[in-house]
């Protein structure tokens, strides 16, 4: 009975302001209001922490919509507002009374009134402020070439003197003048590539002004500048000047944030970086894979691609360590004399591709594990090439995609990212939306899909694969249920 008697004094005392809320919903609303008319007879109007006049009567009005006694609360606070804002005014504490008037408009003091104080407020300002003087300062900051960005610039003694008197003439053609400057420092930034602060200063304008007469023409101009900067990248992109590509992307962005075709670009270059990290781990350049991999990670980092090279990177040391990467120096050189006879064997006997395993190339491949760069190793590099060169067309002419691949894949190997080996990845990519575009005619949505990832795999740019891709996405939707 006693422990019962306990937990009973317990929850009366925990829950004694929610039974009261209760059982007299008006308590609450009642103290808010009270505590509201002590705010206000302190002078107490507004507080950021809830305590404020009108914030409380805010919440009593939240609590019971229909009682009269906080909305006329709010009103009494918004004409102690408009009170307050005169006698800052009277003061010439000029930013309390903006405040305060603010409040009042806030609080839905007739306009008539608040308008009219507003006025008075800014020809007192206007009166202490010296007009003459600041438009006196706006001319000579404009003169020296202090256009913006400080608060003694023109742009800015220009606009203050218009906060002030909004119909004032010689400020109004003063910022004319200031923004045609301005606009005519972003065409010069345009011709000298500096897209970004072009963008700055054309985005300020249009803030400040945005029907400002010369602002067509600079739009048309930015926009020019950053099509023909997303065009380098493209073709700086197609030709593996990857660094190029992505400062071009970069710069494009940072003069419009929006821009798509740039976001995309910078993800290409990802892929391509990617790729070549591969390339460079099949030649066993681990330091150079590596870095181009952080690229690709950096930029691609969800990019099927870029997993894909970062495998390939663990297999190739893991392939340099087996063939020879921890044997002693007379054993290498005893493996690679062997792998390099074996090679020449294989090449005399016309085994320059296949059979896997045994042919030149894989023989060649080992080698390059041990030494790449020896001279021997590039020797017969090149006198693979040909016959890889050769493998390709024929492979691509019979249609045997996958094999066609094994041979391209050589070929990047053994001459690198060249722009005949782009060339033909791009049209083994065609042929394989070929395929795609057979096996979707067929209603063979799968195989499509298969094919356009293999031709996305090869070249992500190529002509027409965001068409093909669309219409196999409104196949899908069409055979979904």
């Amino acid at each position: 009975m006693a422990i019962a008697v306990l937990v009973g004094v317990l929850l009366l005392l925990v829950l004694r302001q929610p039974l009261s809320d209760w059982l007299w919903p008006d308590t609450r609303g009642q103290q808010l209001r009270a505590d509201a008319a002590q705010a206000l007879a302190e002078g107490r109007l507004t507080a950021l922490d809830g305590r404020g006049a009108r914030e409380l009567y805010e919440a009593a009005l939240a609590l019971d919509p229909d009682r009269p006694d906080a909305r006329e609360g709010l009103a009494r606070v918004g004409e102690a507002a408009l009170a307050k804002a005169r006698a800052d005014l009277a003061a010439r504490r000029y930013a309390d009374a903006h405040a305060a008037l603010a409040l009042a408009r806030e609080l839905a003091v007739p306009r008539a009134r608040t308008d009219a104080l507003a006025r008075e407020l800014r020809e007192r300002e206007a009166a202490d402020a010296g007009i003459d003087e600041l438009l006196a300062k706006a001319g000579a900051a404009r003169a020296a070439g202090r256009y913006d960005g400080a608060p003694d610039s023109a742009l800015a003694l220009y606009q203050r003197v218009l906060e002030l008197q909004p119909a004032r003439n010689e400020a109004l053609e003063g910022r004319e003048d200031t923004l045609a400057d301005l606009l005519q420092l972003a065409r010069a930034d345009l011709e000298r590539g500096e897209l970004a602060a072009a963008a700055a200063i054309v985005r300020r304008a249009q803030a400040v002004d945005a029907g400002h007469v010369d602002l067509p023409d600079t739009l048309d101009a930015l926009a020019r500048a950053v099509e023909r900067r997303r065009a380098n990248a493209d073709a700086a992109l197609r030709r593996s000047r990857l660094a190029a590509a992505l400062a071009g992307y970069r710069a494009v962005l940072a003069a419009a944030p929006d821009d798509a075709d740039a976001a995309r670009g910078i993800l290409r270059v990802g892929g391509a970086y990617a790729r070549r990290s591969e390339r460079l781990s099949s030649d066993f350049d681990f330091d150079g894979a590596a870095a181009a991999l952080r690229i690709a990670e950096s930029l691609a980092p969800d990019a099927s691609a870029t997993s894909a090279a970062r495998q390939h990177l663990q297999r190739a040391r893991r392939a340099q360590a087996r063939l020879g990467g921890e044997l002693p120096t007379a054993e290498r050189r005893r493996r690679l004399a062997e792998l390099l006879r074996d090679a020449a064997e294989a090449e005399s006997r016309g085994d320059l591709l296949s059979p896997p395993g045994e042919s030149a190339y894989d023989r060649l491949r080992a080698a390059r594990a041990i030494a790449p760069q020896d001279r021997r190793v590039r020797a017969a590099s090149a006198r693979l090439l040909p016959a890889a060169r050769a493998c390709f067309d024929r492979e691509l002419r019979g249609n045997r995609l996958q094999r066609a691949r094994e041979c391209l894949d050589a070929r990047q190997v053994l001459e690198g990212e060249s722009a005949g080996w782009r060339e033909d990845r791009r049209r083994l990519a065609q042929r394989w939306m070929a395929v795609g575009d057979e096996r979707l005619g067929a209603g063979e949505v799968a195989a499509a899909q298969a094919a356009l990832a293999s031709a996305r795999a090869l070249d992500p740019d190529a002509p027409g694969l965001d068409e093909f891709a669309e219409r196999l996405r409104a196949a899908r939707s069409a055979a979904e249920p």
